[in-house]
């Protein structure tokens, strides 16, 4: 099979300073390897009533701001920040993407033209964000499926289909924890969604929030074209993705280890390798022939 493009997910790790935000690009392109990076952009005022804007963060100590709003809105980048996030991105050879939580968000991610936009789990339901991209952004428009059932699944890719836009559409394997135990990721589910929608669809994926690398390899075996896991640069930095999230180091291992099963994950192309011919002429040579 095909190398995995192996995603990090920077989400809001970046802290809100871009200065952080151009090394966590810089880190990823240069020390772990990997094919692109990926934020988030909300409109906080657009997504939160005002109760929620005004409530407290439910975990103060991961707080950015005296309430959830202004926690969120200290997080986020504008348009132009994310225009300088994209040139970062191509002056260090990585993909460019953006998670978008509302239409507003979407509407400004569409003018930077990027080559995909993620829709995550929490908005895969949301009709008119759907119908936004699917009419406004030429783009792969990837998507996440933790959280939904397979009814809503079916859905989800009968709408794109609808639309003419299911052959930009990649499905992403994932549950939404953070973290997730082992016993909850649920790897067979690829197996399942490539049955149902490898022809249907441009790509499956899978997009991971547990702990380590292991299952990530396994991901691929089992047919996972991309690779999606959090990154930071510290995971005991405040802020509640962090834990969940992989250092520098860890997601190096990670596209090096994807990389080598995909290259592994063949038939034979021959009954006898040009690497066995050797060894058989010297261990075999002595063998009654049958």
């Amino acid at each position: 099979m095909n190398a995995p493009k192996i995603i990090a997910e920077i989400g809001y790790n970046h802290t809100g300073d871009m200065d952080i935000a151009r090394k966590m690009i810089y880190t990823a392109a240069m020390y772990c390897n990997v094919d692109g990076v990926k934020f988030q952009k909300r409109n906080v005022k657009e997504l939160l009533s005002e109760s929620e804007y005004n409530a407290p963060h439910p975990e103060p100590y991961n707080s950015y701001g005296k309430t959830y709003g202004e926690h969120r809105e200290f997080l986020e980048f504008d348009l132009e920040q994310h225009r300088q996030l994209q040139a970062w991105c191509k002056e260090y050879g990585l993909e460019y993407s953006t998670s978008v939580w509302d239409v507003t968000s979407a509407r400004e991610i569409c003018t930077l033209q990027p080559s995909m936009i993620k829709v995550p789990s929490a908005c895969n339901l949301n009709k008119e964000l759907l119908n936004y991209l699917c009419d406004n952004f030429e783009g792969e428009i990837h998507l996440s499926l933790g959280m939904t059932t397979k009814e809503e699944e079916a859905r989800i890719v009968q709408f794109f289909e609808s639309k003419n836009r299911n052959k930009d559409l990649v499905l992403y394997s994932c549950t939404s924890g953070y973290p997730v135990q082992f016993d909850d990721v649920c790897l067979m589910e690829l197996l399942r969604l490539r049955k149902e929608y490898a022809g249907r669809v441009k790509a499956i994926g899978f997009s991971g929030h547990h702990l380590g690398i292991a299952v990530d390899s396994a991901a691929v075996a089992l047919g996972a074209e991309l690779i999606e896991r959090h990154f930071t640069l510290d995971r005991t930095w405040k802020g509640t993705d962090h834990a969940a999230s992989l250092e520098p180091d860890g997601l190096r291992k990670l596209a090096r280890d994807c990389r080598a099963v995909a290259k592994s994950l063949s038939y034979k192309q021959k009954d006898i390798l040009d690497i066995e011919s050797i060894q058989r002429n010297k261990l075999k040579k002595n063998q009654i022939k049958w």
